[in-house]
């Protein structure tokens, strides 16, 4: 029965779209990561680039998400 409530839950409109934002930021983020490593060369640039374009995006990608959900209805 709790796996009912947990497949109800992410089937919510507001869930979903959340797990998968973040589970593609951070495929996303190791990618982009790895790209400005590099062309840099620096592990710690890369790291903050990949952290604060990963938390843009995927606040983004929500958004993207909440939109297209709004235009179904």
């Amino acid at each position: 029965m709790e796996t009912n409530a947990i497949k109800m839950a992410v089937q919510d409109g507001h869930i979903r779209p959340i797990i998968k934002a973040v589970s593609w930021r951070i495929i996303a983020m190791i990618i982009t990561g790895a790209v400005v490593y590099a062309y840099t060369g620096e592990i710690k640039k890369s790291g903050e680039i990949s952290v604060v374009a990963g938390l843009i995006l995927t606040f983004a990608y929500y958004l993207h998400e909440r939109f297209w959900l709004w235009v179904r209805k």
